[in-house]
């Protein structure tokens, strides 16, 4: 019989995978790398803030106040324009300031943000696949119902105003679901990992597919392949099922440039 955390790892994988397709891929055709790094930094303030609030009597998952923060990266980063990178790293360096008063404020709950700074997928719970579950779909939908604009203002920003499109909303929301998604990996990897997992697969991807569906399908195999094969070594080796899966996903990347 397969224990209970294992199914609970190949599940957070399989949500993982479809974050790092849409996401990933998205964040490829945007050009805004720099934003996974942000956002997974910005939630971990946002995981602290809330851990403080709950202490004090105001109960707010960690989760909440995470996707919350890297949400405000994602709105920094829209609002900036062509100095998105300069904002984002502003925000970043605001963000790890204020996760360090937080985490200190805090003291013996601290455990519990620095797990979202390493991560690990043999120790999530059911609520958090609830959650990352809840929010896979949110994406999933946002993303199928605007794929269309998303991909003409990742390509063609002035060409989707000319054509009425409204590009700085579009432009929030689409970061926006960058941001959660990359806090929904950021729960399993970790927010030191968080990159190779979202970034690497998309990034081999569109190396060698030809089509931009192409892109979004090999980024998915890409990750889950990794995800699942981090797991089945966890199992004989004792080692971080995260960081293998990060490790395979990135050499997926080097593979595919050096074969170019």
């Amino acid at each position: 019989m397969v224990d209970a955390y294992i199914v609970r790892a190949i599940i957070a994988i399989i949500l993982l995978a479809i974050n790092a397709s849409i996401a990933g891929s998205f964040t490829i055709f945007r050009n805004v790398t720099f934003l996974v790094v942000g956002s997974a930094h910005a939630a971990l303030a946002g995981a602290a803030l809330a851990i403080l609030l709950s202490i004090n009597g105001f109960n707010m998952d960690p989760m909440v106040g995470a996707i919350l923060f890297a949400i405000i990266v994602s709105l920094a980063a829209s609002k900036a324009k062509e100095k998105t990178n300069i904002a984002i790293g502003i925000v970043f360096a605001l963000s790890m300031s204020l996760a360090v008063i937080f985490i200190s404020a805090i003291k013996e709950q601290a455990a519990r943000v620095w797990g979202l700074l390493f991560g690990d997928l043999l120790l999530l719970t059911d609520q958090d696949i609830a959650v990352m579950v809840v929010v896979t779909v949110l994406v999933i939908i946002l993303s199928f119902y605007f794929s269309r604009e998303f991909l003409f203002i990742s390509f063609d920003k002035e060409g989707a105003r000319a054509n009425g499109i409204n590009v700085d909303l579009l432009d929030y929301l689409l970061l926006s679901i960058i941001a959660i998604s990359t806090v929904v990996i950021m729960k399993g990897v970790g927010a030191i990992l968080v990159y190779a997992m979202l970034v690497a697969p998309a990034a081999a991807a569109n190396e060698t597919a030809r089509s931009i569906i192409q892109v979004f399908f090999i980024s998915g195999i890409i990750a889950l392949f990794s995800g699942l094969s981090g797991i089945a070594i966890t199992i004989y080796f004792p080692i971080a099922a995260g960081a293998v899966a990060s490790l395979i996903a990135s050499l997926f990347y080097i593979i595919f440039a050096l074969k170019k």
